[in-house]
């Protein structure tokens, strides 16, 4: 998988998908599919995105979150819209 996130912002990500699908961390693998796997319907994939896009400050718009089936996807997804930080200068 290649994502742009910090180890951090993917915590912050699992956290999410932890609180609003009720599943457990071990559960969040890069090919688990929401719908097949994790049990999100329509309404859960509107809840996620809106806590996501206020974390991190971004807008997904509506079509770039309909070719998102994986968790994988997401976070890839998520990665071309959050910036990494820039390391700390060498001293």
């Amino acid at each position: 998988m290649n994502t742009l996130l910090t180890d951090k912002q993917i915590t912050e990500v699992q956290d999410i998908l932890i609180e609003e699908l009720g599943i457990k961390r071990e559960q969040l693998t890069a090919d688990a599919k929401f719908i097949e796997d994790l049990g999100a319907d329509s309404l859960a994939i509107v809840e996620i995105t809106i806590r996501l896009e206020d974390e991190f400050g971004i807008v997904i718009p509506d079509q770039e979150m309909e070719c998102v089936s994986s968790v994988g996807d997401l976070l890839e997804t998520l990665g071309a819209k959050v910036s990494r930080p820039a390391p700390a200068p060498a001293q």
